[in-house]
């Protein structure tokens, strides 16, 4: 399978967009100052018990408090805790922990009253950002990733993934892990560590190494509440827990960010570094691989099921669960000659979902109501066939058998707010006053005319595809009327993102001179 990273850079925003054979898989979107990531590590201050939750509220310097509960604490909660009093103290002068005396492991089924009491400093783990009215959800448990390995301090266990079969290959890494890790932690071999060598491993080992060395020195501030570890940005993050052989190019519109990449694939994949390339065209990238369109496609009430020649999904959200249902559409009827129909319409109608999955990042609970299937042995290979689909997903989930009403139920790990993409616009003769069109059009012409006496270089005029027609199609179009007019071309580009009568003028370096929204 082909896979392309597409990843631009607008309006202090960076969205990353995994591409597989073309489709649209995955959208990522990352603020600049983004405050909270999925792996950073934080100091907090308990703001309040909640004993009735088993649970305690943390300041982390967000306007909700950081919810931890007692089970997120971890067995070597009480070892952190000394860990952290002893470095602000300036007790533990290093990072290391090959002399750091063990704590007991606290009782997995206390009571948080036990072991935390009001604003008490704890060193803690983004687990899950904000999700709407929820602050962010952590933990006491550390663990540092990289890209072949975790590294968990105060552990001393090897483990593997189970993911890794040969029995060789698991000697292999067990017996190398174990002689290059530091005293006092644990390591767990992610699966992409398979066939990996020796300085691959090491080098991965000595930057988590230094990530704790990092996080130490920013204890030693004692700040509270304080960021002590940042995690990567989110395309590294990306870089790290995707990349593979599979990847054929990664292009980014960032200059900085382009060189930031290579030199991360000069570590981990030195034969791999070209296939980074720098993005410098005028149509905005997303627009140019078709990332814009396929958002609109891909997401609201109804989604076509593509080559099933009519069916299509309904996905509808509560605040308990999400529901997708499968509609044959008008191909299918309920005569044996058509079971087998059923079944490969289901099959793509799976395919689909769980790209869906992916690409929404809905989470929790999703219960999916296909086309009925009388034949037990089609329910069986639509239930294999979903999750052989689901292997490619990265968040933690469950799928459960047919129910005997035909439903299948899943549990997927939810991290951060599900991503929500309007597909509908607002009805401009609806409600309100609008410019007329042309009267927009006229706006247009007006500031071209204006931005040509102070701009020397080439402009650019981004606008519905719609309004692209309106000004480019004909014989003498209203395009060539404005270079005839003033001796310039306007390069016009079709932006599936824009509402009817959003326009943006932008100039050769894509600064943005002047925008207009409906």
């Amino acid at each position: 399978m082909k896979k392309e990273l597409i990843i631009s850079h607008e309006d202090e925003q960076s969205k990353i967009a995994l591409l597989e054979d073309g489709r649209l898989f995955e959208l990522h979107e990352q603020e600049d100052k983004s405050d909270f990531v999925v792996g950073d590590l934080f100091i907090g201050k308990v703001r309040k018990l909640a004993p009735n939750l088993n649970a305690a509220f943390v300041n982390i310097g967000y306007e909700k408090d950081a919810f931890l509960h007692y089970q997120d604490l971890g067995p070597q909660f009480m070892t952190y805790k000394k860990f952290l009093k002893d470095t602000v103290t300036k007790k533990q002068q290093t990072s290391s922990l090959k002399n750091f005396e063990i704590q007991k492991e606290i009782n997995k089924n206390g009571t948080v009253d036990k072991v935390i009491a009001k604003d008490e400093s704890v060193l803690l783990q983004i687990t899950k950002e904000p999700i709407s009215t929820k602050g962010p959800r952590i933990s006491t448990q550390i663990s540092l990733t990289g890209r072949f390995l975790v590294l968990i301090p105060f552990d001393k266990s090897v483990s593997i993934s189970k993911k890794i079969n040969n029995s060789e290959e698991k000697e292999r890494l067990r017996t190398l892990i174990e002689s290059i890790k530091p005293e006092g932690f644990g390591v767990i071999i992610r699966t992409v560590a398979e066939g990996k060598k020796v300085a691959e491993l090491h080098n991965d080992m000595n930057q988590l190494v230094q990530k704790w060395e990092t996080a130490f020195k920013n204890i030693q501030k004692n700040k509270v509440p304080s960021r002590v570890l940042n995690e990567e940005d989110k395309a590294s993050a990306i870089l790290r827990d995707n990349f593979n052989a599979d990847y054929v190019s990664i292009i980014c519109d960032d200059e900085q960010m382009v060189n930031d990449m290579r030199n991360y694939l000069e570590v981990i994949a030195p034969e791999k570094k070209n296939i980074v390339q720098f993005y410098d065209k005028p149509t905005p990238l997303l627009e140019y691989y078709n990332v814009e369109k396929q958002l609109k496609q891909s997401f609201g009430k109804h989604v076509n099921i593509s080559g099933s020649k009519g069916a299509y999904l309904v996905i509808e959200h509560t605040e308990a669960l999400h529901v997708v249902d499968v509609n044959s559409g008008p191909n299918i009827n309920s005569a044996p000659s058509n079971r087998d129909h059923a079944l490969n319409v289901n099959k793509m109608a799976a395919t689909e979902i769980a790209r869906q999955l992916r690409l929404r990042d809905m989470g929790g609970i999703i219960v999916i109501d296909f086309i009925d299937m009388t034949n037990p042995e089609h329910r069986k290979e639509l239930y294999e066939h979903l999750k052989n689909e689901m292997k490619r997903d990265k968040a933690r989930h469950k799928i459960l058998p047919p129910s005997k009403f035909g439903l299948i139920q899943i549990t997927r790990q939810r991290t951060r707010p599900e991503k929500q993409i309007e597909t509908k616009e607002e009805n401009p003769n609806a409600s309100g006053e609008i410019l007329a069109p042309i009267v927009v059009v006229e706006r247009m012409e007006e500031v071209i005319r204006n931005m040509m006496q102070k701009e020397k270089g080439r402009l650019f005029l981004h606008v519905h595809p719609f309004v692209e027609a309106y000004l480019t199609k004909g014989l003498v179009s209203i395009q060539t009327k404005w270079y005839l007019r003033y001796k310039k071309w306007v390069t016009i580009i079709p932006r599936d993102s824009f509402k009817y009568l959003e326009y943006k003028l932008v100039n050769a370096k894509k600064e943005e001179l002047v925008s207009y929204s409906n």
